[in-house]
């Protein structure tokens, strides 16, 4: 796993996790506001918000991403 700066280039989407380096977690994005330099996100059942630069994005490998994909119920077909 790989932690990247959110630069002006990127960005992070609600329903993305994403990591927050002061209390190191792993938190889910609620909402990101550039002009108000600020991100709400969840974290333990709470929102609370926070500036951009006190979060970084997630890039997980190829054998990471296998080891967390869930399958689905094999009576869907797909």
């Amino acid at each position: 796993m790989k932690l990247y700066e959110i630069t002006e280039e990127l960005k992070a989407h609600p329903g993305e996790y994403i990591y927050h380096e002061p209390t190191r977690q792993i938190v889910l994005c609620g909402s990101f506001n550039r002009r108000r330099d600020q991100i709400r996100a969840l974290s333990r059942g709470r929102l609370f918000c926070d500036e951009i630069k006190n979060f970084k994005k997630i890039k997980l490998n190829e054998e990471e991403k296998k080891h967390r994909i869930i399958s689905r119920c094999k009576g869907c077909g797909k």
